[in-house]
């Protein structure tokens, strides 16, 4: 006969449950948040760093195109007036280095149509609005335009600001003016600026002043410029203001109506940018250059960009003012 017996598993002191490893809920969130913070410490390191690379570059640009730039711009104003024998610059003199008028060019008695092309400010009262548009990136502020001329007596060929080659004696006349780039393609106020030079001659044809290749859009001289400003330096002798030193829009000067000043000096500024964007930083939007306040349009389209502004004073050397004692007699 079978006997029913109940069979149980008996408990052993060796056996142990059965357990599984891994981490708590507060293990995971400190993990979590730690991950984090090195998450952000690393971004902002790359960011510095991305940032840091774009200011170098933006700023390698910006001396190259206007520190550079600037300094040839100056070295062709200082060839203002050279070559002319009159070595008083006022907006009557033949042949003046610095273009004001047509009688600054020679043209006395045919009327001249191209007074837009000379040296001109917002409010000259000269007229012609060809060439000179006054166009620039600043609010309610046109930019300036710079006309010069001068004669190649140098004994050897030089070329213009265009490069062109300027044979001996030829006269040549140059403008500096902003326009923009011709593969500019943007839709909002600011524009892609460029400050370019348009050179010509000046022949005499017949007893006749003629200019020839003057005029065009002209040559790329420095890029990224969102302003360009001018003052004529003027030296007095006679008058209130007799043995000082003035600087003056060309629109002043132009108003003086006795005894015109000599101009002897030109005091160039610029608002310049470079062309890459500066991550995580803003647009500088206020400036100051050659004692007048600037903002910049507001455009949605803008990039963050490194602006600065740059001033120089260029004395020329080939102009002029002698002051002769009347009093003085001979014996």
């Amino acid at each position: 006969m079978w006997s029913s017996r109940t069979v149980r598993q008996g408990h052993n002191s060796t056996d142990r449950p059965y357990q599984q490893s891994g981490f708590t809920l507060i293990e995971l969130m400190i993990s979590l948040i730690l991950g984090l913070i090195i998450s952000a410490a690393a971004m902002q390191v790359y960011i510095i760093n991305v940032k840091t690379s774009s200011i170098q570059a933006s700023g390698s640009e910006l001396q190259d195109a206007s520190v550079f730039g600037l300094q040839q711009l100056e070295r062709k104003v200082r060839l203002a007036n050279l070559g002319n024998p009159e070595t008083q610059i006022t907006s009557a003199t033949n042949k003046g280095g610095v273009v004001l008028t047509a009688a600054n060019l020679g043209i006395a008695t045919t009327p001249y149509t191209g007074m837009g092309y000379l040296t001109r400010r917002a409010g000259d009262s000269r007229g012609g609005t060809n060439g000179w548009t006054g166009i620039s990136n600043i609010k309610d502020v046109p930019s300036d335009q710079l006309t010069i001329q001068y004669t190649n007596i140098t004994g050897s060929r030089m070329n213009d600001c265009e490069g062109s080659t300027v044979e001996l004696n030829d006269t040549v006349v140059e403008r500096y003016f902003l326009r923009q780039k011709t593969d500019d393609t943007s839709s909002g106020d600011i524009k892609n600026l460029v400050l370019a030079c348009d050179a010509g001659r000046v022949n005499l044809v017949g007893g006749v002043t003629e200019l020839t290749d003057f005029g065009g859009i002209g040559q790329e001289f420095i890029a990224n410029v969102d302003q360009f400003k001018v003052l004529l330096g003027m030296h007095f002798t006679k008058g209130a203001n007799a043995g000082k030193m003035m600087y003056l829009p060309s629109s002043a000067y132009m108003k003086i109506t006795d005894d015109k000043p000599a101009i002897t000096a030109i005091k160039m500024g610029l608002i310049a940018h470079g062309s890459t964007p500066i991550v995580g930083s803003e647009d500088q939007t206020k400036f100051l250059l050659l004692g007048q306040d600037n903002t910049l349009e507001t455009d949605t389209t803008r990039k963050n960009q490194v602006r600065n502004t740059y001033e120089t004073t260029t004395l020329l050397r080939n102009a002029r003012v002698v002051n002769i004692d009347t009093s003085l007699k001979p014996q």
